[in-house]
């Protein structure tokens, strides 16, 4: 397909998602907690640079190579079916060509990091975040694979600032865990009917008729297992009503979704910006306001 260079540009950009910034921000918060609990609620300003740059390619690379993946699928979904590589407005090969290119760049980036163990955790990054569009061919909930590849800056963000993964840190990514299955399930339930017709394997359809009541259940065990971290780094009650406002805004999105409407569900999943924001924001707060303790 013959294309100005302004149509091209625009083709990658939505191959990249870099419209749609919901995604690249449901990676950003968790890393952003992960440095600050790290960092002891002080984070070096060139890593959250760092951190928050690399979120986003290769946020955008797993877009493009989760697009390759499902480039048979994805023209017969109704919410996908204009994707770029689905009518062929990019061509495979520039596709991995893109891929290739933001991962580099994101490599580029961690150069100032001289440590072994970040740049093994890079490796399997990327490595996650390739195999994570095969998975949906055969879990029967890959959202839990997704919340590994999408809180895999969180090890990382430990890796940079102590140079070790200390046992709280796999808490924090299985918080994510879970709460990457409430979004992305509320996603699925948007594609459920496409997605039953053409064979790919959701948590939206593993959970049936269970599917509000299992969103639910993950936003409360999310919670709980921040408030266990939160705890282990004695934070106050600052980061508590983050958890708070957080638990709130997960109650609105039941009242988005209980009728399963795609439009609700939808706008459901978008809203998970707020609930991780929420949860930052009472964190730095108990890092700036709280008072200091003393011995």
């Amino acid at each position: 397909m013959n294309m100005g260079l302004r149509q091209r540009l625009d083709a990658y950009e939505k191959l990249m998602r870099l419209d749609k910034p919901i995604g690249s921000l449901l990676l950003l918060w968790p890393t952003l907690w992960a440095l600050l609990f790290a960092a002891n609620g002080q984070p070096p300003l060139l890593l959250v640079w760092i951190f928050a740059l690399g979120t986003l390619l290769m946020r955008s690379a797993g877009c493009v190579m989760n697009d390759v993946a499902d480039r048979n699928y994805d023209g017969h979904v109704e919410r996908t079916k204009d994707r770029p590589l689905a009518t062929g407005a990019v061509s495979v090969k520039e596709a991995l060509l893109l891929a290739a290119a933001l991962v580099v760049l994101a490599g580029l980036l961690i150069l100032p990091l001289s440590s072994s163990l970040i740049w093994g955790l890079a490796v399997l990054a990327v490595f996650l975040a390739a195999s994570y569009p095969l998975t949906k061919r055969f879990l029967a909930i890959p959202q839990a694979y997704l919340g590994i590849a999408f809180g895999f800056g969180i090890p990382m963000a430990y890796a940079a600032v102590q140079n070790a993964l200390p046992a709280i840190c796999w808490l924090l990514l299985a918080a994510n865990v879970c709460w990457a299955v409430a979004y992305d399930t509320e996603y699925a339930m948007v594609d459920r009917e496409d997605d039953l017709k053409i064979g790919i394997r959701t948590s939206a359809i593993t959970f049936g008729r269970c599917d509000v009541a299992a969103v639910m259940l993950c936003y409360a065990a999310t919670l709980i297992l921040l408030a266990a971290v939160g705890a282990h780094y004695q934070r106050g009650a600052w980061f508590y009503l983050g958890l708070l406002l957080a638990a709130a805004i997960a109650l609105y999105h039941y009242t988005l979704i209980r009728g399963r409407d795609r439009a609700g569900c939808f706008a459901a999943f978008r809203h998970n910006n707020w609930f991780g924001a929420a949860i930052f924001a009472g964190l730095l707060a108990d890092y700036q306001l709280r008072a200091p303790s003393f011995p």
